[in-house]
């Protein structure tokens, strides 16, 4: 398995878990997962364009 698919699905997970479900996190607004999904659109335009 490459490491780029390990790194996809690792920053999908995280992206899954940053969404403010939770009371504590609800002030946090979307910013957590915002950036991670920012950076997991990143990896997949690199992996897709075949430079990772």
């Amino acid at each position: 398995m490459p490491i780029s698919t390990i790194v996809i699905i690792v920053l999908i997970l995280v992206l899954i878990g940053a969404v403010p479900a939770w009371p504590h996190s609800r002030s946090w607004g979307y910013g957590p997962s915002g950036f991670v999904g920012v950076v997991l659109v990143v990896i997949l335009v690199l992996v897709l364009m075949g430079r990772l």
